[in-house]
C-alpha cells in the first residue's frame, strides 16, 4: 500500500469541492482555489482530482460534454445533465438495489456496479427558454 503524504492544496480541493453541489470541471475548481493557492498549476490540480478518485474520496463524472465533473459525494446516487446550460445536479431518486443484479441477468459478461445519468432541461432553463437558445 502507498503512502500519500499530506498537502494543504489537496485538503483545499477536497474542501472546495465538499462546499459545493453543482458537480464542477477542473477548470472551475481551478479558478476557485487560485483564490487560496494563487501559485498552484492546473496540473497540479489535476493531479489532485485523479489522486482524490483514485482513493475514493470523490467521483468523476463523464457527462457527455468533453469535461469531466467531479463530485464530493461518493455515495451510490444518480445525476442529472441539463441538456441545454449544462448544469450537473444530484437527482434525489433512491438507488435501485438490484439494478446491478438485474443487468447481470442479461449478460454473461460480470457486472461490477453502474453509473446512471438522466438527460433533459432544468427547471431554469424552462422558466428561461431565452436565456439559453436551443441549438436546434
Amino acid at each position: 500500500m502507498r503512502t500519500i503524504k499530506h498537502s494543504r492544496q489537496r485538503e483545499s480541493i477536497l474542501t472546495f469541492l465538499l462546499n459545493r453541489k453543482d458537480h464542477p470541471t477542473a477548470d472551475t475548481l481551478y479558478a476557485g482555489i487560485r483564490e487560496e493557492y494563487p501559485n498552484i498549476s492546473l496540473g497540479t490540480v489535476y493531479r489532485n482530482l485523479n489522486l482524490l478518485v483514485e482513493l475514493g474520496e470523490i467521483q468523476k463524472l463523464t457527462c457527455g460534454d468533453g469535461k469531466d465533473h467531479f463530485d464530493a459525494d461518493t455515495s451510490p446516487h444518480y445525476h442529472f445533465v441539463c441538456q441545454t446550460c449544462g448544469c450537473v445536479s444530484d437527482l434525489p431518486l433512491p438507488p435501485v438495489d438490484n439494478l446491478d443484479e438485474q443487468a447481470q441477468a442479461c449478460t454473461d459478461c460480470h457486472i461490477d456496479s453502474h453509473t446512471l445519468i438522466f438527460y433533459g432541461t432544468c427547471v431554469d432553463c424552462l422558466a428561461n427558454p431565452m436565456a439559453h437558445p436551443s441549438d436546434t
